[in-house]
């Protein structure tokens, strides 16, 4: 009796230690299932664009629609999981994210693929600031928490640049809808093990969820981003650009406003005082920008320029993966050395030295070349996002870590999407510019071939040899160009954003 007395005191917190560590291992499966579907879709665009034949905007909304619908989302979400319970909104966003993923896996459309894109943006903007919560209510301590911060990174960084092999490997052998099958089992799993081994946690004193400063939020970023996108894309010659702007801006300081008056803000601004705060959010959200923009179109350059098949094309990715991993892993061990400011500062200007090599990118550039730089970006991003989110964590309250953490995955989608946006059109213009297309073509078919190199490859496939030969050489040179100005423009502002984060993570003067 005494000595069972005596032992079940050390085999309860063993057991403890044990299910805050399993619990994290249910967190990581959630948000590696989410990294990968931003980027699982990348290798499957030149496929999309033979089948549904999107235009040039549809094939861009398809990319960067869940990014936008996520980054206007998740701020309203991160503060209501605060409010009803982290597990529980979890759960409910992984059920939705499920039925989204069967809806988009047969859209019959490119407008039913950007429809069911944008509910899986929905249901993404409840499971990611759960996710990073949920970390600090199962890991008090904070060596431990950083440990478990830097698990979630590397599994966050891993996943989306697994994305482009797990896509590889599945359209090798099926459609581009599996992609999305492929949630299916996972969020199943994700129900069973999560609904068993997670504690629930919410602010004791939540306060009211204010609808108004929800809407404001949502409406503000997406306006905002809808006309940096168009303006890009099209000028501000139209009348709904700078229309937008302005009230995507009018909308946000409203917001701001609110949230300074109010007892219990959706967010509290106030954090941004807090320099390490800012300093966290301004470095993702610079990095995701440069970082994300470029990336996309990698995919179709190693596939439409260099040949290489779907399967061939992800596993020429893999080095971002293993350096995402090895960098978020070894994120806290580096801060606690080096400090988090040298760290930051670090992968910010490893990322813009690895993309201004990309803007020396030719059609037949030695994949050595590729590898390396494939490497330096996965664990400069790997670095940068890990060590943002554990700085974000830090600074705010425990009560309100899930509306902070949705301020840091907020400003990583919206990143991922204002990337694409505007690199993409950066790339896209110069593409326009440089190809010509033969007369006789189409009328439809040569409009597609300016637009996009899929449509250029699906052109030159109706004229003769020699014609079809040097439409799609002048439409590789030309993507490769508009490629590489992307990404010396990229590593531009990564650069600026190591000279901005040393800055701001500047010490104290006494």
């Amino acid at each position: 009796m005494s000595t069972t007395m005596l032992h079940s005191p050390t085999r309860t917190a063993q057991q403890q230690h044990d299910r805050r560590w399993i619990g994290l291992g249910v967190l990581v499966l959630a948000i590696v299932l989410v990294a990968i579907d931003a980027t699982v879709l990348v290798l499957a665009i030149p496929s999309i664009t033979e089948t549904l034949r999107p235009s040039s905007t549809q094939l861009l909304w398809i990319g960067d629609i869940y990014s936008f619908v996520l980054a206007g989302l998740l701020v309203s979400m991160g503060s209501l999981s605060d409010r009803i319970g982290r597990k529980k909104l979890l759960m409910t966003g992984t059920a939705a994210f499920g039925a989204a993923s069967l809806v988009a896996a047969y859209a019959p459309g490119p407008g039913w693929l950007i429809a069911a894109r944008a509910l899986l943006g929905v249901a993404g903007a409840t499971i990611m600031p759960s996710t990073l919560s949920l970390i600090r209510s199962l890991f008090p301590d904070a060596r431990e928490r950083g440990t478990a911060i830097g698990i979630w990174g590397a599994a966050a960084t891993a996943g989306a640049a697994a994305g482009p092999l797990v896509g590889g490997i599945l359209l090798e052998h099926f459609w581009w809808g599996s992609v999305f099958l492929l949630n299916l089992p996972v969020m199943a799993l994700l129900l069973v093990l999560g609904g068993w081994l997670l504690p629930e946690s919410r602010d004791p004193k939540p306060g009211r969820w204010d609808v108004l400063s929800v809407l404001l939020s949502m409406f503000g970023v997406i306006a905002v981003v809808y006309a940096i996108k168009e303006a890009a894309a099209h000028g501000v010659a139209r009348w709904d650009v700078p229309t937008a702007a302005i009230l995507g801006v009018l909308a946000l300081i409203v917001f701001v406003r609110r949230q300074l008056r109010l007892a219990t803000p959706l967010l509290d601004v106030r954090l941004f005082a807090d320099r390490r705060f800012t300093a966290a959010i301004l470095g993702a959200l610079m990095a995701l920008i440069g970082l994300a923009g470029v990336v996309f179109f990698i995919s179709q350059y190693l596939q439409l320029v260099r040949g290489y098949s779907p399967l061939t094309a992800g596993l020429a990715e893999m080095p971002a993966f293993a350096g995402a991993v090895v960098a978020s892993v070894l994120c806290a061990r580096l801060a606690r050395r080096a400090g988090a400011r040298v760290a930051l500062v670090g992968g910010l200007l490893a990322m813009g030295l690895a993309m201004g090599v990309l803007g020396w990118l030719q059609q037949d550039t030695a994949y050595l070349v590729l590898a390396a730089v494939f490497t330096v970006l996965g664990a400069g991003e790997g670095l940068v996002y890990t060590l943002s989110a554990d700085l974000v964590l830090t600074a705010a309250p425990e009560e309100k870590s899930g509306a902070a953490s949705a301020v840091s995955e907020t400003a990583y989608e919206l990143g991922t999407a204002l990337g694409i946006a505007l690199f993409g059109s950066v790339l896209t213009a110069v593409y326009a510019g440089g190809v010509g297309v033969p007369a006789g073509v189409d009328p439809e078919l040569a409009a597609r071939a300016r637009e996009s190199l899929g449509g250029a490859v699906e052109a030159a496939a109706t004229l003769p040899a020699g014609a079809g030969h040097a439409l799609l050489e002048q439409a590789r040179t030309s993507f490769v160009h508009g490629m590489s100005l992307a990404a010396v423009l990229a590593a531009g502002l990564l650069i600026a954003g190591a000279v901005l984060s040393w800055f701001l993570l500047r010490p104290a003067r006494r």
